[in-house]
């Protein structure tokens, strides 16, 4: 037992277990152990690069890393303006009820069901990028958002309103489903943690800032223009995605997913240096039983099931031609997977049996429904008595959220890394994915603390200062992303191979659990009161964030367990 972490019972090798360092003691030479291993030599320590990348010009892990960083950072720019549709009305509640004469509640439901898109399209948006991709679902997802935008501002009813929310929420779930899986695709293990704390930031954290302008914009121009706004910016965006944000999802080799694989018996193997490649880079051989089909094997592309091995010297891809500027612009560029797109539809829901996967879904899920509990509560307390704000002053408050996911990144990004090299070092350079189930402790301190505190001040707002709400809120909020980070890059690690339908199942967790918030939130606090409601939903936090205990102790048997027992396959969706 490692790091506290029970070993499996069988002797195989199990899934997301890799050799993360190559020898943290020895020096940066390359020894005769690990001559055949693609290594990342730029720090003082040679990092085996995990997944292996293939010889493929087309691979994304073969791009360059300020390419991949640049298509990072737009797609977390068009994230942050598309998840911003989320809390957008949270500091228009007075001004749109008065303009559509509804109630509160209804106003509040207008978030709900802007949820509710996202959890549909999800369902549908992943499984379509499983088959084909995902830069057509950016693409569409772009477009849907500027269209609904300019609709959601020019709506003159209520009814006209809440279906551009909806489309909204249909145009938002490539961004919020698919993104950190796209640092799956471009990222060996070893670089994701600050990209994936940046992701998040970007879907869970950027919005924040959008109810601080959006309270401003509708005193001074009104409420149609915090709609207008979004569609010109992401208008804007719209040709930066399309020309420099090519196609993630690559159809690797399967013995190359070294995170995948299971086996850790790789035999070395001498290779000529390839043109154009730094001598920083050396390569490995899986020691496999099986053959593969050599066509497939030329082009990189695996036979569902099978294990590879090469016949030659080259590794797959070696002969393929960079792809035109012109191809790279193309929606779609062939299938990713030969698996059937209506079982694809399916496969997400057995998975809500996976311990990893329900617990994801509890951990980064429950704290994003309390936000938008408390973005709804934040209406309610504020705007009406005692304290009378006008939207201005509730746009004003969501500053401690946006400070707060700053500082959940920042949090996030440098421990996420560094804990995890730290311990590997410790565990003899045997990365473990579960070492990344420790940013949940910053978490349950963090965030639990402002759920407790948000209802200690609010049960009485003309006692305690404002301040310390808005203070409250923004620990609520930076414990979620440091939250969003832990849950997405244990899935990323321990289950690579079902990454997909399983930010699905978080997608569909959270954005469900939000909506059920938006409708229960005022009767809950009428009937409850601020204080006891809170002290409820705060102490099932840490209940929740407990369980990170047994996940991290048996993680790893339950990586072991459900690699013989594939739910998928169990299911007949495999």
């Amino acid at each position: 037992m490692g790091m506290l972490i029970l070993e499996s019972n069988s002797s195989e090798h199990v899934p997301g277990t890799t050799r993360y360092f190559d020898d943290p003691e020895r020096p940066q030479a390359a020894t005769s152990d690990s001559a055949g291993l693609k290594c990342d030599t730029s720090g003082p320590v040679p990092i085996i690069l995990v997944p292996q990348p293939s010889d493929d010009p087309n691979d994304p892990l073969n791009w360059p890393l300020w390419k991949r960083d640049i298509i990072l950072v737009i797609l977390c720019v068009v994230s942050i303006f598309a998840t911003s549709l989320g809390p957008i009305l949270a500091a228009n509640t007075i001004t749109l009820s008065l303009v559509f004469v509804v109630k509160f509640t209804q106003i509040a439901e207008l978030t709900g069901y802007f949820l509710l898109g996202v959890g549909i399209a999800g369902i549908l948006c992943v499984p379509s990028a499983r088959v084909w991709g995902k830069r057509h679902l950016f693409l569409l997802g772009t477009f849907i958002i500027i269209f609904s935008s300019a609709w959601g501002g020019a709506s003159r009813s209520y009814k006209s309103l809440l279906w551009a929310r909806i489309f909204q929420g249909l145009g938002t779930a490539p961004f919020e489903a698919l993104v950190n899986a796209a640092v799956g695709d471009m990222y060996f293990v070893h670089e994701r943690g600050k990209r994936m704390a940046l992701t998040n930031l970007a879907v869970f954290g950027g919005a924040f800032f959008t109810p601080i302008l959006v309270g401003k914009i509708t005193h001074t121009i009104g409420w149609p223009w915090s709609f207008y706004f979004v569609t010109i910016f992401v208008g804007v965006c719209f040709p930066l995605l399309f020309f420099f944000v090519p196609e993630t999802a690559y159809r690797r080799s399967t013995h190359l997913n070294t995170d995948l694989a299971s086996t850790d018996d790789l035999q070395p193997f001498n290779k000529h240096q390839e043109p154009g490649r730094g001598g920083n880079s050396t390569e490995i051989e899986p020691n496999t039983t099986a053959d593969v089909n050599p066509a497939e094997a030329e082009k990189g592309i695996a036979e569902p099931g099978s294990h590879h091995v090469s016949h030659g010297h080259d590794l797959p891809g070696a002969n393929t031609p960079l792809k035109s500027f012109k191809e790279r612009l193309m929606p779609f560029s062939g299938r990713k997977t030969d698996d059937d797109f209506f079982k694809l539809i399916l496969r997400p829901f057995p998975l809500f049996a996976h311990p990893a996967i329900f617990w994801a879904c509890l951990i980064q899920g429950t704290m994003i429904g309390w936000t938008v509990f408390i973005g709804i509560m934040l209406a309610a307390i504020f705007i009406g008595p005692p304290l009378f704000w006008d939207e201005v002053n509730t746009g004003y408050a969501y500053t401690g959220a946006f400070l707060g996911s700053v500082i959940g990144f920042l949090i996030a990004g440098g421990l996420s890394d560094w804990s995890a090299k730290f311990m590997t070092r410790k565990n003899n350079g045997i990365y473990e994915p579960e070492f990344r189930i420790v940013l949940v402790i910053p978490q349950t301190i963090i965030g639990c603390t402002g759920l407790y505190l948000f209802g200690i001040v609010c049960s009485n707002p003309t006692h305690y200062s404002w301040v310390l709400s808005v203070f409250a809120f923004g620990l609520q909020v930076c414990g979620m992303v440091i939250g969003a980070v832990a849950a997405s890059l244990y899935i990323v690690d321990a289950h690579r191979d079902i990454a997909i339908e399983a930010f699905t199942c978080i997608l569909i967790f959270k954005n469900f659990f939000s909506f059920g918030l938006t409708f229960s939130a005022y009767d809950w606090i009428i009937k409850g009161g601020v204080y006891p409601t809170f002290m409820w939903i705060a102490s099932i936090q840490v209940v929740i964030s407990l369980l990170a205990i047994p996940m991290y102790v048996f993680g790893k048997r339950n990586r072991s367990f459900f690699h013989k027992h594939d739910l998928l396959k169990l299911a007949g969706l495999a």
